[in-house]
């Protein structure tokens, strides 16, 4: 008896609460069902008391350190934060993130520029690139790493939700973690067997995000305001950031909580502790 929804039925059910609409989709494209994957996507905050078993985080994270790399200089690692006082002490510090301390495995994600420093001291070559362009390398591998983590978790059948508020307090992390010069945090991320389905979060179209030959913004606030509104429809924010600070808005939207967001000041020191760690940012 064939299942009830096919692969491109189910594809363009998630693009289309993704998006609005979903582009055409060919029933017979190879990889369907890992697009599926990608396009059923959900951040998960709440947990199951099952443990993730170390043998399968370990394959997990072999999968994810598969990622591309820039110029095969491998400058990501990870931190499995196992020591619960410790996961405690960092969970302390964001009161308003619970799920931090809930989460049976909590990982930081980090880019590391010290290694391929040290490999050059060890070869006898001068380290040549201190400057912004290898701090970004860096950054973004381990970003690569950490998106690679997310999806092989998924295949498996865990959820996980990225926890940039990590940066927020940088040295503190730093010291908890023992970080040394040319390492810094990009992101943490809670692991566990999802207690709940979790939601599709709508995203802006793709008329917004996806420029053809040159970037071209022109046009861009109408569908915009067209996706607040449908986001609004099937997601609404529960509550308006920063309420002390802004008159109540009659129609809270994507948009208006964005520009909320950053009308306010945060983490403005982290340049100065990435400086701390010895990058050259110029």
């Amino acid at each position: 008896m064939p299942p009830p929804f096919s692969p491109a039925q189910r594809l363009d059910a998630a693009l289309s609460e993704r998006f609005g609409a979903a582009p055409a989709i060919n029933p017979d494209l190879p990889g369907l069902d890992e697009l599926v994957r990608m396009a059923e996507h959900r951040s998960h905050r709440k947990f199951a008391s099952r443990p993730v078993d170390p043998a399968l985080l370990r394959l997990l994270l072999a999968c994810a350190f598969s990622a591309p790399s820039k110029s095969d200089l491998q400058q990501a690692d990870v931190i499995h934060v196992a020591d619960r006082a410790t996961v405690k002490a960092i969970a302390d510090g964001i009161p308003d993130m619970p799920w931090i301390a809930d989460a049976p495995v909590f990982l930081v994600f980090v880019a590391n520029n010290r290694r391929i420093r040290h490999i050059g001291e060890w070869r006898g070559k001068p380290f040549a690139n201190d400057h912004l362009d290898h701090f970004l390398n860096a950054a973004v591998d381990a970003a690569l790493v950490m998106m690679s983590f997310i999806r092989a978790a998924e295949a498996v059948g865990l959820g996980a939700c990225p926890i940039s508020h990590v940066r927020n307090h940088p040295h503190e992390l730093s010291r908890l973690l023992a970080l040394p010069d040319w390492v810094f945090p990009v992101a943490g991320l809670c692991v566990g067997y999802p207690a709940e389905a979790g939601r599709i979060t709508p995203r802006l179209p793709l008329e917004v995000t996806v420029h053809v030959d040159r970037y071209d913004e022109s046009g861009s606030r109408e569908p915009i305001e067209a996706y607040d509104r449908r986001r609004h429809a099937l997601l609404p924010y529960r509550r308006q950031r920063y309420s002390d600070r802004y008159k109540s808005a009659d129609f809270y939207g994507w948009s208006e909580d964005k520009a909320r967001q950053y009308s306010v000041s945060e983490r403005a020191d982290f340049g100065a502790f990435v400086r701390s760690k010895r990058f050259n940012l110029s």
